[in-house]
């Protein structure tokens, strides 16, 4: 397991760590002087506290958290988002509040999680066609159900 160089931007901030032996990523918690209101219906960047320097060749992608999505009807609206290695800024979570109702976001609260995943750069080409397959240009539920 390689080093992930981390910044702590906020005292309260606590270094991610995998919560299981057989966990695929780390938790990442809304960090804070106090508590945060999420309007309902309305769509709020989460500070963590933390920038991380994310090793060339690799991505960060932020998930909801299983438990507190479903849970709370919080979910993050470009989930899963992705953390670029060129990045150094503060990691923020997006979160839309689907409830019925305001939500009161304590300091601490673990919200997403982060996994690692190793990325491929590829060269684009114009070319005059493209290779067929079975499929073709069908989408969008082609497939069946």
């Amino acid at each position: 397991m390689q080093n992930l160089p981390i910044l702590r931007l906020h005292p309260k901030a606590e270094l991610p760590a995998y919560k299981t032996e057989g966990s695929a990523g780390m938790d990442l918690a809304y960090i804070g002087d106090e508590d945060l209101l999420l309007p309902k219906g309305e769509v709020l960047l989460v500070p963590t506290g933390l920038a991380i320097a994310i090793p060339k060749g690799y991505e960060g992608q932020i998930r909801p958290r299983s438990g507190f999505s479903t849970k709370n009807r919080i979910i993050m609206p470009n989930a899963p988002g992705t953390i670029d290695s060129d990045y150094r800024g503060e990691v923020k979570i997006p979160v839309l509040n689907l409830s019925g109702s305001d939500f009161r976001l304590e300091v601490g609260t673990r919200i997403a999680q982060i996994i690692f995943q190793k990325v491929e750069l590829l060269a684009p080409i114009f070319v005059a066609s493209l290779d067929e397959t079975e499929r073709g240009m069908g989408g969008f539920g082609s497939t069946g159900k």
